[in-house]
């Protein structure tokens, strides 16, 4: 006779199902654990690195010196963090936002939104694919950062345009780089601007122009803090608006490579891969806009989000390893810096028209 099936959620099943993810979810919290504190050292916080850059950063130093001896066993937790731990902290990602932000901004700070992430990220498709030869995966990868949200936008679009661990980490480095760029440059322009009269933009016009244009939300604040602190609330408004086209980006970005993308150039049937977790993140960003949730518990859960997400970018980094980043070449640097350069420029002439049509 055969032995009875065990429970899913029976204790034997659990066991055998989570013992061997222990292992690496053990030293993906280590690296995550300490990417936190070092991001909380004010030379870190005053250059706009965050967490989860520090903790891509710190998984590709640990990946690349002592984790080919700890792969063996440590390797299903860390394909488990990259996996399930990155679509949760997407998730979780929504109580950062509430619908009402986007009557905080307006029509115009809205508009602007839609029309730098429409435009980024189709320059980035056009230009990766059609000028560079690149891989699409790499070339969306790269344009979902810079038009949307730096390293969580690559992490959430990496399940539905099915990128390599090296080719997310490439566009997560684009991020770092020309976001850095980004956070000292904006005000320095702006001051430039303002001594010499050559542009009418107030506080809060950069405010709109910056949350709009700059990659990662941490790179917003310090350049928004640079020129004053309502320039700083303003422009985090605008990003947490901009953060919110995520969901229906990926979306459309599943439904475009089901229909006409992927699936053709596979030469099989359309596959729609439905990313669940933007539903969700859309769902709790709903939650936090009703204030259900005590501000303890709120708190709380934005933090769980911090580390999840970070533990997510240590088992990317670790799986990555530096001889991939190398083979990827300039392409994708020249890509980066192209999408810098139309966020600047581009970005302006969209913020500038917006505001001429609607004030």
């Amino acid at each position: 006779m055969n032995a009875p099936a065990l429970s899913p959620w029976s204790l034997p099943a659990l066991r055998q199902r989570w013992q061997p993810r222990l292992p690496g979810l053990l030293l993906v919290g280590l690296v995550a654990a300490a990417s936190l504190y070092l991001a909380e050292l004010p030379w870190l916080q005053a250059h706009g690195l965050s967490a989860l850059t520090v903790a891509i950063v710190a998984g590709i130093v640990v990946g690349n010196t002592v984790y080919p001896r700890l792969a063996p066993a440590s390797a299903a937790g860390v394909g488990f963090s990259k996996h399930w731990l990155l679509r949760a902290g997407i998730v979780l990602y929504g109580l950062r936002l509430t619908f009402q932000d986007i009557g905080h901004v307006g029509v115009a700070g809205v508009l602007m939104d839609v029309l730098v992430v429409a435009s980024t990220f189709g320059l980035a498709c056009w230009l990766g694919v059609r000028v560079f030869k690149m891989e699409r995966e790499a070339a969306m990868l790269i344009g979902a950062g810079s038009a949307i949200c730096g390293a969580a936008a690559v992490m959430a679009a990496e399940p539905v345009v099915r990128g390599r661990a090296a080719q997310v980490t490439v566009a997560v480095s684009t991020v770092v780089v020309f976001g850095t760029l980004a956070m000292f440059l904006y005000p320095a322009l702006y001051a430039l601007v303002q001594s010499h009269g050559w542009l009418a933009m107030d506080a809060r016009q950069y405010g709109l122009f910056t949350g709009a244009t700059v990659h990662e939300l941490a790179q917003v604040v310090a350049a928004g803090r640079a020129v004053g602190e309502s320039a700083a609330d303003t422009a985090v408004i605008t990003k947490m608006v901009r953060v919110m086209l995520l969901a229906p980006f990926l979306i459309a970005l599943s439904l475009w490579l089901a229909r006409g993308g992927k699936a053709a150039a596979d030469g099989g049937k359309a596959r729609i891969v439905v990313p669940w977790f933007a539903f969700g993140f859309v769902a709790v960003a709903g939650i936090n806009s009703l204030h259900l949730l005590p501000a303890g518990v709120q708190a709380g859960l934005v933090q769980l989000d911090t580390v999840l997400l970070a533990m997510a970018m240590a088992a990317l980094g670790l799986t990555t390893h530096v001889s991939a980043l190398r083979q990827a070449g300039l392409k994708p640097l020249l890509l980066a810096s192209i999408l810098f350069a139309w966020l600047l420029f581009g970005g302006l002439a969209i913020h500038q028209g917006v505001l001429a049509v609607l004030g």
